[in-house]
Protein backbone atom coordinates (compact mmCIF):
# COMPACT_ATOMS: atom_id res chain seq x y z
CA UNK A 1 0.00 0.00 0.00
CA UNK A 2 1.07 3.64 -0.18
CA UNK A 3 0.72 7.13 1.17
CA UNK A 4 -0.74 9.95 -0.96
CA UNK A 5 0.62 13.51 -0.81
CA UNK A 6 -0.94 16.56 -2.46
CA UNK A 7 1.05 19.79 -2.63
CA UNK A 8 -0.62 22.99 -3.85
CA UNK A 9 -2.88 21.02 -6.22
CA UNK A 10 -4.88 23.29 -8.54
CA UNK A 11 -7.24 22.39 -11.36
CA UNK A 12 -8.62 24.95 -13.80
CA UNK A 13 -10.69 24.81 -16.96
CA UNK A 14 -9.65 28.02 -18.66
CA UNK A 15 -10.42 30.81 -16.20
CA UNK A 16 -12.65 28.59 -14.05
CA UNK A 17 -10.81 27.30 -10.98
CA UNK A 18 -12.14 24.00 -9.62
CA UNK A 19 -9.59 23.26 -6.89
CA UNK A 20 -7.38 25.90 -5.27
CA UNK A 21 -4.07 25.10 -3.63
CA UNK A 22 -4.97 21.75 -2.03
CA UNK A 23 -2.37 20.54 0.50
CA UNK A 24 -3.06 17.17 2.08
CA UNK A 25 -1.18 14.19 3.53
CA UNK A 26 -2.88 10.77 3.48
CA UNK A 27 -1.01 8.11 5.44
CA UNK A 28 -0.43 4.55 4.29
CA UNK A 29 -3.50 2.48 5.26
CA UNK A 30 -5.66 5.47 6.13
CA UNK A 31 -9.37 5.73 5.22
CA UNK A 32 -9.95 9.33 4.14
CA UNK A 33 -13.31 10.74 3.08
CA UNK A 34 -13.73 13.82 0.88
CA UNK A 35 -17.05 15.42 1.70
CA UNK A 36 -18.80 18.61 0.71
CA UNK A 37 -21.75 20.02 -1.23
CA UNK A 38 -22.26 19.55 -4.97
CA UNK A 39 -19.71 21.50 -6.98
CA UNK A 40 -17.13 21.75 -4.19
CA UNK A 41 -14.48 19.87 -6.22
CA UNK A 42 -14.35 16.56 -4.34
CA UNK A 43 -14.89 14.28 -7.38
CA UNK A 44 -12.49 16.38 -9.46
CA UNK A 45 -9.83 15.97 -6.78
CA UNK A 46 -10.34 12.20 -6.82
CA UNK A 47 -10.02 12.13 -10.62
CA UNK A 48 -6.78 14.11 -10.37
CA UNK A 49 -5.38 11.44 -8.03
CA UNK A 50 -6.57 8.70 -10.41
CA UNK A 51 -4.99 10.41 -13.42
CA UNK A 52 -8.30 10.85 -15.21
CA UNK A 53 -7.76 14.63 -15.19
CA UNK A 54 -4.54 16.59 -15.72
CA UNK A 55 -3.21 18.64 -12.81
CA UNK A 56 -2.95 22.34 -13.68
CA UNK A 57 -0.51 23.21 -10.88
CA UNK A 58 1.11 21.45 -7.95
CA UNK A 59 2.56 18.01 -7.28
CA UNK A 60 0.93 14.66 -6.53
CA UNK A 61 2.92 11.84 -4.93
CA UNK A 62 1.85 8.22 -4.40
CA UNK A 63 4.17 6.20 -2.21
CA UNK A 64 6.66 9.08 -2.24
CA UNK A 65 6.90 9.09 -6.05
CA UNK A 66 5.78 12.01 -8.22
CA UNK A 67 3.01 10.75 -10.51
CA UNK A 68 1.79 13.93 -12.27
CA UNK A 69 2.91 12.69 -15.66
CA UNK A 70 2.04 9.01 -15.20
CA UNK A 71 -1.04 7.57 -16.94
CA UNK A 72 -3.74 5.99 -14.74
CA UNK A 73 -2.58 2.41 -15.38
CA UNK A 74 0.89 3.19 -14.01
CA UNK A 75 -0.25 4.87 -10.77
CA UNK A 76 -1.28 1.62 -9.05
CA UNK A 77 -4.67 3.03 -8.08
CA UNK A 78 -8.03 1.30 -8.40
CA UNK A 79 -11.24 3.26 -8.81
CA UNK A 80 -14.81 2.24 -7.97
CA UNK A 81 -17.34 4.49 -9.68
CA UNK A 82 -20.89 5.49 -8.81
CA UNK A 83 -22.20 3.30 -11.66
CA UNK A 84 -21.29 -0.39 -11.51
CA UNK A 85 -20.20 -0.46 -15.18
CA UNK A 86 -20.44 -4.26 -15.36
CA UNK A 87 -20.49 -6.11 -18.68
CA UNK A 88 -24.02 -7.61 -18.90
CA UNK A 89 -22.97 -10.56 -21.10
CA UNK A 90 -20.26 -11.65 -18.64
CA UNK A 91 -20.79 -13.51 -15.39
CA UNK A 92 -19.37 -12.34 -12.07
CA UNK A 93 -16.07 -14.19 -12.46
CA UNK A 94 -15.53 -12.83 -15.98
CA UNK A 95 -16.32 -9.27 -14.90
CA UNK A 96 -13.85 -9.48 -12.04
CA UNK A 97 -11.15 -11.03 -14.23
CA UNK A 98 -11.53 -8.71 -17.23
CA UNK A 99 -8.78 -6.25 -16.31
CA UNK A 100 -6.32 -9.03 -15.54
CA UNK A 101 -7.04 -10.69 -18.89
CA UNK A 102 -6.28 -7.42 -20.68
CA UNK A 103 -2.99 -7.30 -18.78
CA UNK A 104 -2.26 -10.87 -20.04
CA UNK A 105 -1.98 -12.31 -16.53
CA UNK A 106 -1.63 -16.12 -16.40
CA UNK A 107 -5.00 -17.90 -16.33
CA UNK A 108 -4.20 -19.85 -13.18
CA UNK A 109 -3.15 -16.64 -11.42
CA UNK A 110 -6.38 -14.95 -12.53
CA UNK A 111 -8.43 -17.85 -11.21
CA UNK A 112 -6.59 -17.73 -7.87
CA UNK A 113 -7.04 -13.98 -7.42
CA UNK A 114 -10.72 -14.00 -8.42
CA UNK A 115 -11.38 -16.89 -6.03
CA UNK A 116 -9.64 -15.17 -3.10
CA UNK A 117 -11.39 -11.84 -3.64
CA UNK A 118 -14.78 -13.47 -4.23
CA UNK A 119 -14.46 -15.23 -0.87
CA UNK A 120 -13.60 -11.97 0.91
CA UNK A 121 -16.60 -10.22 -0.66
CA UNK A 122 -18.92 -13.22 -0.19
CA UNK A 123 -19.35 -13.61 -3.93
CA UNK A 124 -17.91 -17.13 -4.17
CA UNK A 125 -21.41 -18.65 -4.56
CA UNK A 126 -22.37 -16.11 -7.27
CA UNK A 127 -19.46 -16.38 -9.71
CA UNK A 128 -21.56 -17.87 -12.51
CA UNK A 129 -24.39 -15.34 -12.29
CA UNK A 130 -24.88 -12.48 -14.75
CA UNK A 131 -25.27 -8.89 -13.45
CA UNK A 132 -29.03 -8.94 -14.18
CA UNK A 133 -29.41 -11.73 -11.61
CA UNK A 134 -27.74 -9.73 -8.82
CA UNK A 135 -29.04 -7.18 -6.32
CA UNK A 136 -27.66 -3.64 -6.27
CA UNK A 137 -25.42 -4.41 -3.32
CA UNK A 138 -24.06 -7.55 -5.00
CA UNK A 139 -23.31 -5.62 -8.19
CA UNK A 140 -21.42 -3.02 -6.20
CA UNK A 141 -19.40 -5.77 -4.52
CA UNK A 142 -18.51 -7.14 -7.97
CA UNK A 143 -17.32 -3.65 -8.99
CA UNK A 144 -15.19 -3.48 -5.84
CA UNK A 145 -13.89 -7.00 -6.50
CA UNK A 146 -12.88 -6.06 -10.04
CA UNK A 147 -10.69 -3.37 -8.49
CA UNK A 148 -9.34 -5.58 -5.69
CA UNK A 149 -8.00 -8.34 -7.98
CA UNK A 150 -5.60 -5.80 -9.48
CA UNK A 151 -4.11 -5.26 -6.00
CA UNK A 152 -3.78 -1.46 -6.26
CA UNK A 153 -1.80 0.52 -3.72
CA UNK A 154 -4.64 3.02 -3.32
CA UNK A 155 -8.40 2.44 -3.59
CA UNK A 156 -10.53 5.34 -4.85
CA UNK A 157 -14.32 5.38 -4.35
CA UNK A 158 -16.44 7.98 -6.16
CA UNK A 159 -19.86 8.04 -4.41
CA UNK A 160 -20.22 4.25 -4.80
CA UNK A 161 -23.42 3.98 -2.75
CA UNK A 162 -25.47 6.73 -4.37
CA UNK A 163 -27.47 4.33 -6.55
CA UNK A 164 -28.50 2.08 -3.65
CA UNK A 165 -31.60 2.33 -1.48
CA UNK A 166 -31.30 3.37 2.17
CA UNK A 167 -31.07 -0.18 3.57
CA UNK A 168 -28.41 -1.29 1.08
CA UNK A 169 -26.40 1.89 1.68
CA UNK A 170 -26.15 1.01 5.37
CA UNK A 171 -25.16 -2.58 4.57
CA UNK A 172 -22.52 -1.58 2.02
CA UNK A 173 -21.15 1.07 4.39
CA UNK A 174 -20.50 -1.68 6.91
CA UNK A 175 -18.99 -3.99 4.29
CA UNK A 176 -16.58 -1.34 2.96
CA UNK A 177 -15.50 -0.48 6.53
CA UNK A 178 -14.86 -4.17 7.28
CA UNK A 179 -12.98 -4.51 3.99
CA UNK A 180 -10.70 -1.65 5.00
CA UNK A 181 -10.05 -3.24 8.39
CA UNK A 182 -9.17 -6.53 6.69
CA UNK A 183 -6.96 -5.14 3.90
CA UNK A 184 -5.44 -2.22 5.85
CA UNK A 185 -5.36 -0.48 2.47
CA UNK A 186 -5.16 3.22 1.70
CA UNK A 187 -8.68 4.27 0.72
CA UNK A 188 -10.00 7.62 -0.48
CA UNK A 189 -13.76 7.89 -0.57
CA UNK A 190 -15.89 10.70 -2.03
CA UNK A 191 -19.44 11.36 -0.82
CA UNK A 192 -21.89 14.21 -0.30
CA UNK A 193 -23.42 12.27 2.61
CA UNK A 194 -21.88 13.45 5.88
CA UNK A 195 -23.32 10.40 7.71
CA UNK A 196 -21.16 8.16 5.48
CA UNK A 197 -18.20 10.39 6.23
CA UNK A 198 -18.73 10.30 10.01
CA UNK A 199 -19.23 6.54 10.22
CA UNK A 200 -16.47 5.35 7.86
CA UNK A 201 -13.55 7.78 7.95
CA UNK A 202 -10.31 7.81 9.90
CA UNK A 203 -9.98 11.38 8.62
CA UNK A 204 -12.50 13.69 6.94
CA UNK A 205 -11.58 16.37 4.42
CA UNK A 206 -14.37 18.96 4.18
CA UNK A 207 -14.24 20.85 0.88
CA UNK A 208 -15.95 24.11 0.05
CA UNK A 209 -15.67 25.96 -3.28
CA UNK A 210 -12.53 24.08 -4.27
CA UNK A 211 -10.69 24.66 -0.99
CA UNK A 212 -10.18 22.63 2.17
CA UNK A 213 -12.39 24.01 4.94
CA UNK A 214 -11.08 21.61 7.61
CA UNK A 215 -9.29 18.27 7.95
CA UNK A 216 -9.46 15.99 10.96
CA UNK A 217 -10.96 12.93 12.66
CA UNK A 218 -14.78 12.81 12.56
CA UNK A 219 -15.33 13.65 16.24
CA UNK A 220 -12.90 16.56 16.07
CA UNK A 221 -14.87 18.12 13.22
CA UNK A 222 -18.13 17.45 15.05
CA UNK A 223 -17.08 18.94 18.39
CA UNK A 224 -14.57 21.55 17.22
CA UNK A 225 -15.51 22.93 13.78
CA UNK A 226 -13.12 25.68 12.72
CA UNK A 227 -15.79 27.66 10.90
CA UNK A 228 -19.52 27.98 10.45
CA UNK A 229 -19.52 26.10 7.14
CA UNK A 230 -18.05 22.95 8.70
CA UNK A 231 -20.32 23.30 11.74
CA UNK A 232 -23.38 23.40 9.50
CA UNK A 233 -22.25 20.60 7.22
CA UNK A 234 -21.16 18.04 9.81
CA UNK A 235 -24.04 16.72 11.90
CA UNK A 236 -27.57 15.61 11.05
CA UNK A 237 -29.86 17.47 11.47
CA UNK A 238 -27.51 20.38 11.02
CA UNK A 239 -26.49 22.81 13.73
CA UNK A 240 -28.86 25.67 14.63
CA UNK A 241 -27.54 29.21 14.20
CA UNK A 242 -28.90 32.12 16.26
CA UNK A 243 -27.93 35.80 15.89
CA UNK A 244 -26.45 37.21 19.12
CA UNK A 245 -24.44 40.26 20.22
CA UNK A 246 -21.22 40.37 22.22
CA UNK A 247 -21.51 42.31 25.47
CA UNK A 248 -18.10 41.51 26.99
CA UNK A 249 -15.21 39.46 25.67
CA UNK A 250 -11.97 38.03 27.02
CA UNK A 251 -9.62 35.14 26.31
CA UNK A 252 -11.64 32.95 28.69
CA UNK A 253 -15.28 33.74 27.79
CA UNK A 254 -17.71 35.87 25.81
CA UNK A 255 -20.87 37.24 27.37
CA UNK A 256 -23.59 37.46 24.76
CA UNK A 257 -27.04 38.99 24.43
CA UNK A 258 -29.51 36.38 23.23
CA UNK A 259 -32.57 37.03 21.04
CA UNK A 260 -35.07 38.61 23.43
CA UNK A 261 -32.42 40.42 25.49
CA UNK A 262 -31.30 37.76 28.01
CA UNK A 263 -27.61 37.18 28.72
CA UNK A 264 -25.39 34.11 28.71
CA UNK A 265 -21.65 33.51 29.07
CA UNK A 266 -19.95 31.06 26.69
CA UNK A 267 -16.53 29.59 27.52
CA UNK A 268 -14.68 30.35 24.29
CA UNK A 269 -11.62 32.38 23.37
CA UNK A 270 -13.02 35.84 22.73
CA UNK A 271 -9.67 37.61 22.36
CA UNK A 272 -10.59 38.61 18.78
CA UNK A 273 -14.15 39.66 19.67
CA UNK A 274 -15.14 43.28 20.38
CA UNK A 275 -18.07 44.36 22.57
CA UNK A 276 -21.08 45.15 20.41
CA UNK A 277 -19.95 42.80 17.63
CA UNK A 278 -22.62 40.66 15.96
CA UNK A 279 -21.90 36.95 16.41
CA UNK A 280 -23.62 33.67 15.60
CA UNK A 281 -24.42 31.16 18.32
CA UNK A 282 -24.35 27.53 17.21
CA UNK A 283 -26.29 24.76 18.98
CA UNK A 284 -26.72 21.19 17.77
CA UNK A 285 -30.28 19.76 17.94
CA UNK A 286 -29.12 16.91 20.20
CA UNK A 287 -27.49 19.28 22.71
CA UNK A 288 -30.69 20.92 23.95
CA UNK A 289 -31.69 19.86 27.48
CA UNK A 290 -34.68 20.26 29.81
CA UNK A 291 -35.02 23.81 31.07
CA UNK A 292 -34.47 22.67 34.68
CA UNK A 293 -30.92 21.56 33.78
CA UNK A 294 -30.05 24.50 31.56
CA UNK A 295 -27.78 27.54 31.83
CA UNK A 296 -30.26 29.38 29.62
CA UNK A 297 -33.76 28.59 28.32
CA UNK A 298 -36.05 30.00 25.69
CA UNK A 299 -39.60 29.12 24.69
CA UNK A 300 -41.08 28.72 21.26
CA UNK A 301 -44.12 27.34 19.49
CA UNK A 302 -43.83 23.88 17.92
CA UNK A 303 -44.45 24.33 14.20
CA UNK A 304 -43.59 20.77 13.12
CA UNK A 305 -43.10 17.61 15.18
CA UNK A 306 -41.35 14.66 13.52
CA UNK A 307 -41.92 11.53 15.59
CA UNK A 308 -39.17 9.02 14.82
CA UNK A 309 -39.75 6.44 17.54
CA UNK A 310 -36.79 6.70 19.89
CA UNK A 311 -36.74 10.50 19.54
CA UNK A 312 -38.68 13.47 18.22
CA UNK A 313 -37.36 16.27 16.03
CA UNK A 314 -39.15 19.45 16.99
CA UNK A 315 -39.07 22.59 14.88
CA UNK A 316 -39.73 25.69 17.01
CA UNK A 317 -40.71 29.16 15.89
CA UNK A 318 -38.93 31.87 17.91
CA UNK A 319 -39.86 35.52 17.69
CA UNK A 320 -37.31 37.41 15.62
CA UNK A 321 -35.32 34.28 14.66
CA UNK A 322 -35.19 32.76 11.17
CA UNK A 323 -35.24 29.94 10.24
CA UNK A 324 -36.93 27.74 12.84
CA UNK A 325 -34.85 26.11 15.57
CA UNK A 326 -34.61 22.31 15.42
CA UNK A 327 -34.12 20.25 18.57
CA UNK A 328 -34.11 16.60 19.48
CA UNK A 329 -36.30 15.37 22.35
CA UNK A 330 -37.29 12.07 23.98
CA UNK A 331 -39.54 10.03 21.69
CA UNK A 332 -41.81 9.12 24.63
CA UNK A 333 -42.53 12.74 25.43
CA UNK A 334 -45.97 13.98 24.34
CA UNK A 335 -45.73 16.94 21.99
CA UNK A 336 -48.21 18.65 19.70
CA UNK A 337 -48.08 21.27 16.97
CA UNK A 338 -48.94 24.68 18.43
CA UNK A 339 -47.67 23.75 21.89
CA UNK A 340 -45.27 26.11 23.69
CA UNK A 341 -42.04 24.25 24.34
CA UNK A 342 -39.07 25.14 26.52
CA UNK A 343 -35.59 24.51 25.14
CA UNK A 344 -32.58 24.61 27.45
CA UNK A 345 -28.99 25.45 26.51
CA UNK A 346 -25.81 24.30 28.22
CA UNK A 347 -23.13 26.95 27.74
CA UNK A 348 -20.35 24.35 27.39
CA UNK A 349 -22.15 22.78 24.42
CA UNK A 350 -22.53 26.04 22.49
CA UNK A 351 -20.34 27.39 19.69
CA UNK A 352 -19.68 31.02 18.76
CA UNK A 353 -18.78 32.23 15.27
CA UNK A 354 -17.48 35.64 14.31
CA UNK A 355 -18.86 37.67 11.40
CA UNK A 356 -16.14 36.24 9.11
CA UNK A 357 -17.47 32.74 9.80
CA UNK A 358 -14.53 31.54 11.89
CA UNK A 359 -15.15 29.91 15.25
CA UNK A 360 -14.08 31.28 18.60
CA UNK A 361 -12.10 28.29 19.95
CA UNK A 362 -13.92 26.37 22.68
CA UNK A 363 -12.27 25.71 26.04
CA UNK A 364 -14.46 22.75 26.97
CA UNK A 365 -12.89 19.30 26.44
CA UNK A 366 -15.28 16.68 25.08
CA UNK A 367 -14.88 13.37 27.02
CA UNK A 368 -15.88 11.36 23.93
CA UNK A 369 -12.99 12.87 21.98
CA UNK A 370 -10.24 12.91 24.58
CA UNK A 371 -11.14 9.77 26.52
CA UNK A 372 -11.65 11.63 29.80
CA UNK A 373 -13.59 9.95 32.57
Amino acid sequence: MASVTLRNICKSYGDIKITRGINLDIADGEFVVFVGPSGCGKSTLLRLIAGLEDITEGELQIGGERVNELPPMDRSVGMVFQSYALYPHMDVAENMAFGLKLAKVDKREISRKVGEVAKILQLDQLLERKPKDLSGGQRQRVAIGRTMVREPKVFLFDEPLSNLDAFLRVQMRIEISRLHQRLQATMIYVTHDQVEAMTMADKIVVLNAGEIAQVGPPLELYHYPKNQFVAGFIGSPQMNFLPVRALQASASAVEIEMPGGSRMSVAVDGSQVSPGETLTLGVRPEHFVDVEQADFAFYGEIAVAERLGDHNLLHLMLEGVEPMVTLRSDGNRKVAVGQTYGAGLMANKCHLFRADGYACPRHYREPALFGDA
